[in-house]
């Protein structure tokens, strides 16, 4: 960024990259901070500006900046929040991906940071509200929206804001109710039950009733009578209104625009990542979303005119105010805005250099003026060499390999010996921490292996999961990409040349080539590299002295005669190891050690005489990213993925299938309540997932590919959860999970009050029978009553006096049928009446 010309806002000053939120509020068109006390707390009358700060596995901090617009606020106040969230980025070094967040509308991401929502209240600074009394409780309404991050907004208490479509939450003094409509989504109302969870120990100090209100099942207790006496008795609902919460914009194909002097252009061409200048600024219009792109080395008035000129564009285009923007920097796009190009070539210095000079120049002017930049500098923090979770010891290990249509089992003392001209079946079978069989099923391709074993292998293995009813974790392993605990399975584990199986002996013979299979009498020169059990990759090189290494130990078989070379450089691990490997591949026969340097004769004889080999250690670029949880969608046949931010378990719902990419592996996750033949499909969505993030995330096309069963999670999967397994034996749909988990309660019925009945059921149910046989006495209970025939309707009648036999009689069988509108009054309500009077 040249010629940057910062602003500085004292509301800004201090600032640093310390992980986290920080917020403000515009007050009087200035950024003024928000107190920690009132984080979550938005008011529809003002905007806001969130800088969520996160420091990711490599020491690097990842910056979004959110501006946050009330529905009532100022378009003046909502101008300010833009222009001073570029400024705020500008401070920080340029390179935050900004975030436009219209209220009802807000990203995913940014609803994550308030989990499990935020509910946006009425008032506002401009109209100088005025802090609602914490002794005066006021009963509200809220709508519950979404499946993951959940938008909760209040609505008037009134029936007329109910419907079958969707979730509401009605919050009272003393107890808080979920209505759920007859055509709800199940997961929204798991989500819901987090708000119920939030609204409890934020406005109830934890202490206050639940209860579950089922549309169109009116059971035969308190509960539900309760809930419509407070809408002035039950009546039918209507159908549900369209409003504008309700228009969901349609993702179209992207147009691109280049902006220049506020001057939008659209590029009629192919989008690709080489068309981006790094001296301008783009639009890039997706319908749903639109994203401005900002060259790193453009102007800060050229990023605020290009803010300007897309809030126009949104005018002109009649698009609605609601209309999400996000602002990404040259080197530090999203996920989102590099799939909407044919491809996006990864670069292992995009953008480093230049940022790295333009954060420089920002840190010397913020110094100049006295600001704190505490962690402005680049880090570079080393990466911890952390044992990953491996498999629990002490468990039954069996290999097949695969020839023709058959396998064939290894004996014991072949475990650890892969020829990478063959494919494999690996099944490891131990009792995890809490005592259950666990099943780790996997398959290794070989780097020349035929098509034909490839396939074979995929569907015996296929079939030995289906055989064991989906128990073990499945997964797919290509040579060179091993996993720590595969790896770690075999002690050692070594990778020879050629292959025994008949499909590739057949394939060498008629392609004329020379069989290189090993052979325990032959010449093997072998690498080991790797200093502990989970990453000890042994491999057979090519015997000749060009292959050696100063970094690495080598064992040299020359037919009876085995040699250890050993590294200057090497570790003792390794020195270690390398005698290890040479018992392993001949027991019993003695080891020749030589260092480097000392060799004799006959160890440069044997692989074709002395020449010259590096001694340089070949560095290995190993990626570091974040874990990221995905949904995703087929569209047209092609894969579009939806990230889940800040996820946890929670967002692990029974009816759907997610991929978790950790970059070193991919899990396709299924849940139980997904269909057995989707469950065939996890390979397929799994290898459609790494096609994407090949091409968009720089992942490796042999990146393990791993299905796992909701219930039968590994420990490598868990690993990135904070994980509670006393969820796992929880059945029910997602909704019914949470609901125990929550609550400890069943579905069915929804929650019990106090087990007798209680006097407070019990007058609840004597208020409800009261207002259903004295109507007139229900104004005060809301403004809208339903229609009925004067006397309270027979339908309210029967509810209310179900509800009272339910409070006087516990032990009664009828308490969970369901309730039928009686035509007349029958004996039983007589009888009631009686006891009554």
């Amino acid at each position: 960024m040249s010629n940057a010309k910062v602003v500085l806002e004292p509301a800004f000053q201090g600032v640093g990259h310390k992980p986290g939120t920080e917020i403000w509020r515009i007050e009087d068109f200035k950024p003024v901070p928000l107190p920690k006390s009132d984080y979550g707390k938005f008011y529809c009358g003002d905007s806001y500006i969130v800088l969520q700060t996160t420091c990711n596995k490599g020491g690097a901090y990842l910056l979004d900046i959110h501006f946050w617009i009330g529905k009532d606020s100022s378009q003046d106040e909502a101008g300010t929040a833009a222009i001073k969230t570029i400024e705020l980025d500008t401070m920080l070094g340029g390179r935050a991906v900004q975030h436009r967040e219209p209220q009802g509308y807000e990203s995913d991401k940014f609803l994550s940071y308030f989990k499990p929502c935020i509910i946006p209240m009425e008032g506002g600074f401009a109209s100088g509200f005025k802090k609602p009394e914490e002794e005066k409780f006021e009963t509200r309404l809220y709508i519950c929206k979404g499946k993951r991050a959940i938008r909760v907004k209040e609505v008037p208490f009134s029936r007329s804001s109910l419907n079958h479509d969707d979730v509401f939450i009605l919050d009272t003094e003393k107890k808080i109710y979920q209505f759920n409509g007859a055509n709800s989504n199940i997961q929204e109302r798991a989500k819901a039950l987090e708000v119920i969870q939030h609204l409890k120990e934020k406005y109830h100090d934890g202490v206050c009733n639940v209860a579950i209100v089922d549309d169109g099942k009116l059971q035969a207790e308190s509960d539900s009578g309760e809930f419509w006496v407070l809408f002035g008795g039950f009546a039918p609902i209507g159908k549900k209104a369209v409003s504008d919460d309700d228009v969901v914009l349609e993702t179209t194909a992207p147009k691109l625009y280049s902006i220049n002097n506020g001057q939008l252009k659209l590029e009629d061409i192919v989008l690709t990542k080489s068309i981006l200048e790094n001296t301008k600024c783009f639009l890039l219009d997706c319908g749903a979303e639109l994203f401005v792109w900002v060259g790193r080395v453009t102007q800060v008035e050229d990023r605020k005119t290009a803010s300007a000129a897309v809030e126009k564009f949104i005018i002109k285009e009649n698009r609605p105010k609601t209309t999400r923007i996000t602002q990404v920097i040259q080197g530090y796009e999203n996920h989102t805005f590099k799939s909407k190009f044919e491809s996006w070539p990864a670069s292992s210095t995009a953008g480093n250099s230049n940022t790295e000079e333009g954060r420089i120049k920002v840190t010397a002017l913020l110094k100049q003026k006295g600001v704190d930049v505490k962690g402005i500098s680049k880090s570079s923090a080393p990466v911890n060499d952390e044992v990953p979770p491996l498999l629990d010891g002490g468990g039954k290990l069996e290999v097949w390999c695969i020839n023709g249509s058959a396998k064939t089992a290894l004996p014991k003392e072949e475990l650890g010996k892969f020829y990478s001209g063959d494919c494999y079946i690996v099944l490891y079978t131990y009792h995890s921490g809490d005592k259950k069989e666990e099943f780790y099923l996997t398959y290794w391709i070989g780097k020349h292996s035929v098509r034909e074993d490839q396939e074979m292998v995929f569907q015996i293995a296929n079939t030995l999961w289906n055989s064991m009813k989906g128990r073990p974790v499945l997964g797919r392993i290509y040579q060179g990409k091993e996993p720590p605990q595969f790896v770690a399975l075999f002690q050692p584990m070594v990778i020879l040349k050629g292959g025994i199986s008949s499909g590739y002996k057949k394939f060498v013979e008629e392609k004329g080539q020379k069989d290189e299979t090993y052979c325990a009498d032959g010449i093997a020169l072998i690498r080991v590299s790797g200093t502990s059990v989970h990453n000890n990759k042994t491999l057979q090189v090519d015997a000749v002295s060009t292959s050696l290494s100063s970094t690495d130990c080598f064992i040299l078989q020359s037919k009876n005669v085995m040699f250890t070379w050993i590294g200057n450089s090497s570790s003792y691990e390794q020195q270690q190891w390398a005698g290890k490997v040479a018992e392993f591949l001949k027991p019993g026969v003695a080891v020749k050690h030589c260092k480097e340097g000392t060799e004799s004769s006959t160890f440069w004889s044997a692989i074709g005489g002395k020449q010259n080999y590096t001694s340089k250690n070949v560095s290995t670029d190993v990626a570091i990213r974040e874990p990221h949880l995905y949904t995703f969608s087929l569209r047209n046949g092609k894969l579009e993925v939806t990230e889940v931010f800040n996820f946890s378990q929670d967002d692990l719902l029974t009816e759907d299938t997610m991929i978790l990419d950790t970059h070193s592996e991919v899990f396709v996750w299924m849940g139980q309540g997904v269909e057995t033949k989707e469950k065939q499909k996890a390979f397929e969505i799994g290898e459609k997932y790494v096609e994407h993030a090949v091409a968009f995330e720089g992942i490796s096309p042999d990146v393990p590919l791993y299905k796992v069963i909701e219930g039968n999670e590994p420990c490598f999967f868990r690993t990135y959860f904070s994980w509670d397994s006393t969820r796992s034996v929880i059945h029910g749909n997602s909704f019914e999970k949470k609901l125990s988990v929550l609550f400890g309660m069943r579905s069915e019925g929804g929650p019990k009050s106090s087990g007798d009945g209680g006097p407070t059921q019990r007058a609840s149910a004597l208020a409800a029978l009261s207002s259903a046989l004295n109507p007139s006495s229900q104004g005060k209970q809301s403004d809208e009553r339903p229609p009925s025939s004067g006397d309270g309707g027979h339908t309210q009648r029967a509810s209310a006096m179900a509800a009272l036999s339910s409070s006087i009689n516990t032990s009664s069988k009828s308490q969970t049928q369901d309730l039928i509108a009686p035509t007349t009054v029958g004996v039983p309500q007589q009888q009631m009446l009686q006891r009554l009077n």
